[in-house]
Parts: structure tokens; sequence; C-alpha cells
């Protein structure tokens, strides 16, 4: 069906070259990244999925449980520049973005870059923010580039965002609007280790911590290949269909006030792609939907007031629809 000229090559397993530099780059960040987070398999595939697949990522979990360190270990991974953002209630939208300030020397204004201009951005306990100041990220999310004082500046490629927000709702913190939380690509939760694994994490803290030690092993170059080549994998129009059905139900179900927006199909569309590549496929199907739906749309469906009153989560909304939608004959090509 598509006829990529780099294919060709000589493959030492018949995979074609795209797909192959897919499955490099996410093995060698999982294995780095998998040294420092005990126990999480699973959360960092997810979290090297929503890297490739160039989405920004939402981690919400309680306190401690390495939602920084998970950050950390991913721009050390690639070699690029990592910066960190505490969210507090008086942070001001420059403090994000960056500001003009007047140089005596030359009497003119500069610009000093804010810590939003890194390649992979922490934004630490997002919710604490003040909505003014989320809304500084929505263009930088959106659009890669923030406008200040009228000038716009683009930020470096490639540019992701890991979120992490605490689930109890404390004082001083403030719900992230829908505009924000349907930028998000995926939400992930890490949870506690399990005690096997939380006696591995003090063995191996016990005389530094595992990240000192950290090395890169994929280049950014390397990075933003993979990223354009799971844009390759095939996705059979059923499938397609499949996804369109699922982010529909979404919209209709008794249960919820406001569905997935077309931008959630969009994400389980190329997520589903990406992860069709990590396992060495050339093609999506329908389990790849049915393993990715809950992290790409339960974020974006509101639950309706009646259901909130009986305690029906949008997680358990989304497992509701995957199992009535029918799923498509699995044809591969």
């Amino acid at each position: 069906m598509h006829n990529h000229p780099k294919d060709n090559r000589p493959s030492t397993d018949n995979r074609p070259r795209h797909i192959e530099i897919v499955q490099q780059v996410a093995e060698r960040i999982t294995h780095n990244v998998n040294q420092v987070i005990i126990g999480k398999r699973n959360e960092i595939r997810l979290t090297v999925l929503g890297l490739i697949s160039q989405g920004h990522i939402l981690i919400e979990d309680i306190p401690g449980v390495g939602k920084t360190m998970l950050a950390k270990a991913l721009a050390r991974s690639i070699g690029s520049t990592f910066s960190r953002i505490q969210f507090t209630p008086d942070m001001l939208p420059s403090d994000v973005t960056g500001v003009y300030l007047y140089n005596q020397k030359n009497h003119e204004f500069e610009f000093r870059p804010g810590p939003i201009m890194a390649q992979i951005v922490l934004a630490d306990e997002i919710n604490r923010a003040n909505p003014k100041t989320q809304s500084a990220l929505l263009e930088a999310m959106e659009e890669k580039q923030v406008t200040v004082d009228g000038k716009t500046h683009p930020l470096h490629e490639p540019f992701l965002l890991l979120g992490t927000q605490n689930p109890i709702e404390y004082e001083g913190t403030f719900p992230l609007p829908e505009a924000q939380l349907d930028r998000f690509m995926l939400r992930i939760h890490l949870g506690y280790p399990a005690p096997a694994e939380e006696l591995a994490v003090l063995t191996s803290q016990q005389h530094s911590h595992p990240i000192a030690a950290l090395y890169q092993v994929v280049s950014v170059q390397e990075l933003v290949a993979a990223q354009q080549a799971v844009r390759e994998v095939y996705v059979a129009d059923e499938v397609k269909r499949y996804i369109i059905d699922i982010v529909n139900a979404s919209r209709q179900h008794p249960d919820v006030y406001l569905g997935s927006s077309p931008r959630g199909s969009l994400a389980l569309f190329r997520c589903c792609q990406t992860r069709a590549a990590m396992a060495g496929r050339e093609y999506v199907i329908p389990d790849d939907v049915k393993a990715l739906a809950e992290v790409t749309l339960s974020h974006r469906i509101i639950v309706g007031p009646s259901a909130r009153i009986r305690d029906i989560s949008s997680r358990a909304i989304v497992q509701d629809i995957l199992a009535s939608t029918p799923v498509p004959g699995a044809s591969a090509r």
C-alpha cells in the first residue's frame, strides 16, 4: 500500500525502516526511565507513547509517587532542555512565558524567556495556578508559541508539556478548564508502588538517586524522526470508524454532560498509530483502540450531575462504551 524508498534497506527481521526507528527509540527511552521509576513499566510506556505521538501528558496522582522524577528522567534520556514550573496561586502569566526588561546599556527592551521555553516542561501542580496563569499555557500547548507584549516567540521542537495535579481537591486549587484538559493527549495515573517495588526504591536510593547516573540514550533528531515515522502507520477505514463510533457514543451516553471533542478522536487515532509501531506493526488493530480509549478520552468527558451523585467516573463510562460498541472485523490492510 505504501512505497517508502527507505524501506528497501536490508533489515535484520524484515521490519520496515520507519517501524524500526519507532521501536528502537521507544525501547531505549523506556529501558532508561525504568531504571529510575521502578515498577511502572506500563505508565512509562504510555508516557513514551505520548512523547512520540507529539502530545502533552497529564499525570494525575497523589504527591510523592515520582511524577517529577518521571519528567526529569524523560528529559535526560533524550538530551533535551528541561524546566520545571512549580505553580502557586499567586503566579503571574509572565512568570511562565517570560518578560521584556529594559537594558540600561543599550537602551532597549530585551526578552527574558520564561521556563515554558524549554523542550520538556514539567508543569507541577498545574491546578494550583489561577485561571489567568493557566490560560498562558493554552497558546504554548496548542500553537507551540508564546506571545509576550504583542510579539510571538516560537517554542523549540520537540515540545512536550507534562502537567501534574493532585486529584484530592485541596484548598487553593483551581480545577483545570475543559479547554485546557482537552489539550492533553493522555491522562495517566502512577499510583502507589507495590511493597516489593517500594523496597527496591529504598535500596536503589541508599547512596544516591539513580537519576544522577542516567545518561542520554536518544538524540533529539532520532526522536523527531520517530515522531514523523508513526504517521506512516496504516489505519483501515473500519478502524477509523470504530474510533469515531466510540467518541460519538461518549457524546450520547446518558451519564455524560459533555462528550469528547474531535481533538479526542484525533488523539486516539495518533496514539493508536504509535502503539502499533511500538509493537512492530505497520497497521492499527481494534485492540490498539481499546487499550488507549480510556487514557485518551476519559479526561475529556464531563460526567452529568446525577451520575456524579452516584459516583460514576468518566473512566467507568469509557469502559461501558467500549463494552457496548461493536468491534470491526479485524482486517489488517
